[in-house]
């Protein structure tokens, strides 16, 4: 038991040291290395591995599937040390999630939201949220990388973002168009005279001078979307679709205008912060109005609509 912990430990800081994050292995190793000690194992085997990965209840297929993924990557490295060690096949439970359907949002109810967003009754939540959702739906930034702006990461006098440590360990430079400098300006103004003492560097705060955090953004957006009646029983906006919108947005413009999406598309994966431009190409499908451009594309090229 002790050798596995050991093992686990090494694993971590070896991999860790990589510039891996492996926050999930982190967790979920050591109640597997638990696991195998309390079923009298002996060593890493792929039966222990399955049934471990199987263990919890009333989860998607593809939180086993991840869980299983955790103890791949350690029985790769563990079977280097200990032969005897058995690496679990993939495969057992789909590793992919169906996406949901993405809310499309107008320029309209964009403006709506942002109007809504100025009516919340503290009004340092106010204007954090209002700029906060505005820089969204503007950059196509991830929620994530937003509120983990510091002051130094908002270049108000060039224009640029600084996204440090984004998803995958990424880290990019973001260009603004003016009119989202003038607003995020107007905001940091607004933000020092409600709060001049606030506790956090982030760029956006909430009402006490801390950080904004995932949950508390969610909890906003959804009482504002319910409230504006765009949010019903079978119609959930979310916040990760003003990013989606921005991109389907700019392809809608990118065809409108002749250029050549082929050519342009690396260029919007890089300021998406994508890894490659495979998750950009994603959105060419997402919208009707998109995929009718394309067809009319193919029809002026080709003379065959497909």
């Amino acid at each position: 038991m002790s050798d596995l912990n050991t093992h686990v430990a090494d694993y971590l800081r070896l991999r860790r040291g990589l510039g891996f994050k492996l926050v999930f292995p982190g967790r979920v190793l050591p109640q597997l290395v638990a696991f195998i000690h309390d079923a009298g194992g002996a060593a890493l085997t792929i039966d222990l591995a399955i049934a471990w990965a199987g263990l919890p209840t009333h989860v998607q297929p593809i939180s086993r599937a991840h869980r299983l993924g955790a103890a791949r990557g350690f029985a790769r490295y563990l079977q280097t040390i200990d032969p005897a060690t058995e690496i679990p096949p993939c495969g057992i439970w789909p590793s992919v999630a169906a996406r949901p359907v993405p809310y499309l949002w107008s320029t309209v109810d964009i403006g709506r939201l942002l109007d809504a967003a100025r009516t919340i009754g503290s009004p340092l939540r106010a204007a954090t949220h209002h700029a906060l959702f505005g820089l969204l739906a503007a950059t196509g930034l991830r929620v994530g990388e937003a509120i983990g702006l510091t002051r130094a990461d908002v270049a108000l006098d060039t224009g640029i973002l600084t996204i440090g440590d984004a998803k995958f360990g990424r880290s990019r430079l973001v260009p603004v168009h003016r009119s989202v400098t003038d607003e995020l300006a107007s905001y940091a103004i607004r933000r020092d005279q409600l709060c001049p003492d606030a506790a956090a560097d982030r760029f956006f705060v909430n009402n006490v001078g801390t950080s904004l955090t995932h949950g508390g953004v969610h909890q906003t957006f959804v009482k504002l979307t319910t409230t504006l009646g765009l949010r019903t029983p079978t119609t959930h906006p979310r916040v990760h679709d003003l990013r989606h919108s921005f991109a389907v947005r700019t392809l809608i413009d990118w065809h409108r205008a002749g250029v050549d999406i082929d050519g342009r598309m690396a260029v919007l994966s890089n300021y998406l912060g994508h890894v490659n431009p495979s998750g950009t190409y994603w959105y060419l499908s997402a919208a009707p109005e998109l995929m009718e451009l394309a067809a009319d594309r193919l029809d002026s090229r080709y003379g065959i609509r497909q």
